[in-house]
This record gives structure tokens, C-alpha cells and sequence, in this order.
């Protein structure tokens, strides 16, 4: 018994020590959207297979991340929420307490307008009675594999060639992968550009779900 503190510590240092790499925090936010395999990563974050798979290790012997096979395809997931939890906390902690960090995030255009605060209840009353237009802006797949509730699809990629499916006379609230997410910045501006009352929410899914939220799951919507 007198060795379990150091086990303990000892362990928790392999989870920070899995955790102080930026390309696994990378991994991880994308994990939080959907499983991935090896390949798709790779693509996703510019890496080679090789490299993104010793990653991956690194992250699976930490207990942050899970993997399954179907056939000849392995996929890889976020271990569970206390997984997601601590990557959150992790963001948070940088953003609150970080002077370059904060730095960095002030010249976000639209930085003072994002609502950081998610509340839950006056998104969902702003959807149901037509003054909000909820939008996820993340891949389609992503949207699938789960999404706000109510909330509509239009990928960043499709979103100038569909701007005319927005509806003017609402506010927009728009989503992507969280507060450093290049597509909600860029489609927030492109939004407003066009005439359309946009802010940014600060989270995603991950915060939906850390506040005890459940995700829709199912083929997206149009808007």
C-alpha cells in the first residue's frame, strides 16, 4: 500500500504525458466528432500513416482513446466522456489562463460576439419558435454520427453555394469543431457579409455533451 500514491502519480503523469503532444490534442478533437481510421487521419491532419498510428499508440496506452475492427478496418474513438472531459478542461485551461493563447484568440474578428456560455434551453426555444437557426458546419459525416438537436447541416465547404437555403430573418448560430475551428470563424464572416445576424457559439459537441445533453443521430437535414 505505501507504493499506490506513486503508482497513481506515476499513471496520471503517462495521461499528461499522452496529452502534451498538439497533434494528439488534434487527434482527439477530431475523435470527439466520430471514429476514424488510421488513413483518414492521417489525411486529416497531414501526417504519414506510420506517424499518425504511433500517435494513436500513445494515446491508447494513455487510456484516452479506444479502437475497434470491422473486418480488415480499424476505427478509433475517444475512450469515454471523462476522455473528453479532460481534453476540454485541458482547452479551457489554455484559454483562460494562457497570455499568448488569449493573445492569439483576440484577433479572431469576431471574438467579443461568441457566445461562450451554452445554454441549452434558450437555443432550443430560439429553434422551436423560429428566431434561431442552429448550424453545424462540420462534415457530413460528422453531423451524423451525432448533432446538436434541431440543428441543420450545411457543410463549410457548401456554404457559399448555398446561402440562398438560409433563412434572413433569423439569427444564426453556428458550430463547428470548437473556438479554434477555422470553418465557424470563416463561415461566421462569410455570414455576416451576406447580410445574415451570426454569432459563433464557443463550443461543440463535446460541451453539449460534458453539460449532460444527449446528440440527435441521423442523416442530415437541409435547410
Amino acid at each position: 500500500m505505501k507504493d499506490l500514491a506513486t503508482d497513481a502519480y506515476e499513471h496520471m503523469a503517462a495521461i499528461g504525458k499522452a496529452l502534451g503532444n498538439p497533434t494528439r490534442l488534434k487527434i482527439m478533437n477530431l475523435l470527439m466528432q466520430t471514429e476514424r481510421s488510421v488513413d483518414e487521419l492521417a489525411e486529416m491532419i497531414g501526417h504519414s500513416a506510420p506517424n499518425t498510428s504511433a500517435h494513436l499508440k500513445a494515446l491508447q496506452s494513455a487510456g484516452l482513446i479506444s479502437r475497434r475492427r470491422e473486418s480488415r478496418h480499424v476505427y478509433y474513438a475517444l475512450a469515454n466522456h471523462a476522455a473528453m472531459r479532460m481534453w476540454l478542461a485541458l482547452r479551457d485551461l489554455g484559454l483562460d489562463e494562457s497570455p499568448a493563447l488569449r493573445e492569439s484568440m483576440a484577433t479572431v474578428p469576431d471574438h467579443d460576439r461568441v457566445i461562450r456560455t451554452l445554454d441549452a434551453d434558450a437555443l432550443l426555444t430560439g429553434v422551436s419558435d423560429g428566431s434561431l437557426t442552429l448550424l453545424d458546419l462540420r462534415p457530413a459525416e460528422e453531423y451524423q454520427a451525432g448533432h446538436l438537436p434541431s440543428s441543420r447541416s450545411i457543410p463549410f465547404d457548401e456554404l457559399e453555394s448555398r446561402l440562398d437555403e438560409l433563412d434572413p430573418t433569423t439569427r444564426i448560430v453556428a458550430y463547428c469543431r470548437g473556438p479554434f475551428c477555422y470553418a465557424a470563424i470563416e463561415s461566421a464572416k462569410i455570414l455576416r457579409a451576406h447580410g445574415y445576424d451570426t454569432v459563433r457559439l464557443y463550443g461543440g459537441i463535446g460541451d453539449w455533451l460534458a453539460q449532460g445533453f444527449s446528440l440527435e443521430v441521423d442523416a442530415p437535414s437541409s435547410v
